[in-house]
């Protein structure tokens, strides 16, 4: 394994420091879940007002994506485009700004499908709430569109070859095995089968829409930019569209962020070459624990040269365990040589010595 910290004797103590900078990761389409980080809403404060704030942008449209964010039974479900989305921007976005409170500051931002927008925001190209505005036309140019969906494949996209067509496209890249295919929904369910049957493993993500494929090509459109203020980015920003460093070109084109939708995600090439140039503390700072997956088989995390926490419980466990999780990411930070200030557990949320709540 590599190092992870080098200590000093500080006033008769050995303290360590970071010997890693922090790294963004930010879900996207399919990290999902009704309830998702709601645990930390009215525990931390700047979480808490950072969802209300973008909330707010939308107005009353935000306090309905709101109620249906919180509630055991929402009016539409969580993995609606217009729910999915603007929610996972705004808690991508949220727990990113919460963490950079309690001291630990992303080097770098890497985002995975709509995860990039709250890593434009996090890197200053966008105010948030003008992204959050952004993020809800979109969902709702799409949502207007008739409905498709998305598969996992394990394979390599020239064995995915065969199955590709105008409707079927490849929508991510996520590792060397691990490809997306999206498309309307008729093709997709013809194509599912036809790939099991060639031997392969093939699962329907969560998704109603066929993200990041030609069939989105009608909800395209930069008219909500116009006067909108971008900026070059004040944090590294690393593409999964461009799977490379965001220049100042691309961040402050209309073109490029409104095209999302219809580009191929580029998560693992972007990562590869990322962790290539540097060794990282990669932290994912959203729902689920789908790219600390995609990057513990890295072989530079395999090896011990870049490490990656997640801050939350690979599915949906309840708000205890929300806090539970985030609060023992915090202790892995600090292991790290991150001294962060989170508020404390609630005093009904105790843990034993083997991390247990009571």
């Amino acid at each position: 394994m590599g190092q992870v910290t080098r200590t000093t004797k500080t006033r008769g103590t050995r303290e360590a420091r970071p010997t890693r900078r922090i790294g963004f990761l930010l879900p996207g389409q399919g990290a999902q879940h009704q309830r998702m980080a709601a645990g930390l809403y009215g525990w931390d404060d700047v979480f808490t007002t950072t969802m209300d704030t973008l909330f707010a942008a939308l107005g009353t449209d935000g306090g309905t994506l709101r109620a249906d964010w919180l509630s055991d039974d929402p009016a539409v479900p969580p993995d609606h485009v217009t729910r999915a989305q603007p929610l996972l921007y705004a808690v991508d976005y949220a727990i990113g700004a919460t963490l950079r409170a309690w001291g630990a500051p992303p080097a770098v931002l890497l985002g995975h499908s709509a995860g990039e927008l709250a890593a434009g925001a996090l890197a200053g190209v966008f105010d948030p709430a003008d992204a959050m505005r952004l993020m809800w036309d979109r969902a709702r140019r799409i949502a207007a569109l008739p409905p498709g969906g998305m598969l996992a494949v394990a394979a390599t996209v020239e064995e995915l070859t065969p199955w590709l067509h105008g409707d079927v496209v490849i929508a991510a890249v996520n590792g060397p095995r691990q490809t997306m295919l999206a498309g309307p929904a008729a093709p997709l369910a013809e194509a599912l089968p036809r790939i099991r049957e060639a031997g392969l493993t093939a699962v329907p993500v969560k998704a109603t829409t066929a993200f990041h494929s030609p069939a989105l090509r009608p909800a395209i459109s930069t008219e909500p930019y116009q006067g909108v203020t971008l900026r070059p980015p004040a944090v590294a920003l690393w593409s999964a569209f461009a799977a490379a460093p965001l220049t100042v070109d691309l961040a402050l084109s209309p073109r490029f962020w409104a095209g999302h939708p219809v580009e191929p995600v580029l998560f693992g090439p972007a990562l590869d070459a990322l962790l290539t140039g540097e060794d990282l503390l990669l932290i994912e700072t959203g729902p689920g624990q789908g790219l600390t997956s995609l990057a513990r088989r890295h072989p530079r995390v395999r090896a011990g040269h870049s490490a990656v926490v997640p801050l939350l419980p690979a599915r949906p466990l309840g708000p205890r365990h929300d806090r539970r999780h985030l609060l023992a990411a915090v202790d892995r930070l600090r292991d790290q040589g991150w001294k962060l200030n989170p508020p404390p557990a609630p005093h009904d949320e105790a843990t034993d010595p083997s991390g247990e709540t009571r």
